[in-house]
């Protein structure tokens, strides 16, 4: 897969707060343009103590859901941890593993926010425009907006709005009776159909099927 060189990622946490700023007048959240066919999913995991990390991508055909691929890699991370600039730290990786890629993926998921962020730059936003791709945030925690808890059955959302009234995402139970995911639009894609891929992309777990299995694949990249 080919990306966009934005901006540099050898940056001060200011100015990456910059970046976010400027980029944020480049997202599209529009229906989506063409068929999907192949989804992806991307997850990171950071040792606490060291600047150590495993990233994992998988690549699944939509829907049925089978994996098509897997890339995974063992890396330094140089940027901080700091809340509202994780895509900072986590996409300098997860582009070496997309640039390997052999299917494309139509849409990718990831366990982060889209424009449910205080910048409207979350990592799935930010991902999306690295690589003109549609992109859906389906985050496992709260960073903004405001909302109400949504109903105890599968697929009851209820809209996560900021202090303006403006919709930024959706709170959905993807799983009766489980937590809610945070779901937002990265780029390229509106939040009907967010909402609609993330909850047919789940095979009765809390967790779309693209961004689980990439989880688990971290996981044993890990246990290695």
């Amino acid at each position: 897969m080919k990306y966009q060189r934005l901006h540099p990622w050898d940056i001060s946490p200011s100015e990456a707060i910059q970046i976010q700023n400027q980029l944020k007048n480049r997202v599209c959240l529009e229906p989506l343009q063409q068929p999907v066919e192949r989804v992806a999913g991307a997850d990171i995991a950071i040792f606490r103590e060291s600047q150590e990390a495993f990233a994992g991508v998988v690549v699944m055909s939509y829907p049925d859901l089978t994996i098509l691929e897997k890339r995974g890699k063992r890396v330094q991370i140089s940027f901080p941890y700091i809340p509202g600039l994780l895509s900072f730290r986590e996409i300098p990786v997860l582009i070496k593993l997309f640039e390997k890629l052999t299917h494309e993926p139509d849409l990718i998921l990831v366990d982060g926010q889209g424009i449910a962020h205080p910048r409207r730059m979350g990592l799935a936003t930010h991902l999306g425009l690295i690589f003109n791709k549609p992109t859906i945030g389906c985050a496992k925690s709260w960073l903004f907006g405001r909302y109400r808890e949504p109903g105890l059955k599968a697929g009851a959302t209820q809209p996560l709005v900021t202090d303006q009234k403006e919709v930024v995402g959706a709170v959905v139970r993807t799983k009766a009776n489980v937590r809610p995911l945070f779901v937002s639009g990265g780029h390229k894609i509106d939040l009907e159909a967010s909402i609609h891929f993330t909850l047919t992309s789940c095979r009765g777990y809390r967790l779309p099927e693209p961004t689980r299995q990439a989880h688990l694949f971290v996981n044993r990249l890990r246990s290695v």
